[in-house]
C-alpha cells in the first residue's frame, strides 16, 4: 500500500471508533487542512489529526509532526494550535487512541503497551490511558 492508502485506512478505523464511542463527528471538505476529522463534543469542537501508529518495543509510535516538501528534503511542522487530538490507528492493535496535541511531543509520539526493560513508569504514556472506549 502507499502512503495514501494507509492514510485513509487510518482515518476510516479513527472515524469509526469515535462513532462507536458515541461522539458526533465532522468532516472538513478537502485536503487542505491540518486536521482530518472535527469531534464536537458537549457543543465544543476539536479539531482531529490522523496518524499511523506502529508496535516497536513494546509501544506505538506515531509522528507528531508532518514533513513540508519531503522530496526536497524538507522540515518537519508540527500540530501545535492546528489540532486538539491526535487520533492514533495501531493495525497490528487494530486499537485507535486519542492524544492531546498540546503537551505531546512535535516529533513522535510513544504509547506503551508493555512494561519499559528498566521498570521506568515515570513520565510513560500508557496506551489504555488513551483508548477509545466503543460502546
Amino acid at each position: 500500500m502507499n502512503a495514501t492508502e494507509i492514510g485513509d485506512i487510518t482515518e476510516a478505523m479513527v472515524l469509526a471508533a469515535l462513532l462507536e464511542s458515541g461522539a458526533t463527528i465532522l468532516a472538513p471538505f478537502g485536503n487542505s487542512h491540518r486536521y482530518d476529522l472535527v469531534v464536537e463534543k458537549d457543543g465544543n469542537f476539536l479539531r482531529v489529526q490522523c496518524k499511523t501508529g506502529r508496535l516497536k518495543n513494546g509501544a506505538i509510535q506515531a509522528k507528531a509532526c508532518s514533513i513540508q516538501n519531503p522530496h526536497l528534503g524538507g522540515r518537519s511542522k508540527d500540530y501545535l494550535g492546528q489540532a486538539e487530538l491526535f487520533g492514533i490507528y495501531c493495525p497490528e492493535t487494530h486499537g485507535v487512541y486519542l492524544v492531546p496535541v498540546d503537551g505531546s511531543p512535535t516529533n513522535t509520539i510513544s504509547l506503551r503497551l508493555e512494561p519499559t526493560r528498566n521498570r521506568q513508569a515515570k513520565g510513560i504514556r500508557w496506551a489504555k490511558d488513551y483508548k477509545v472506549e466503543r460502546r
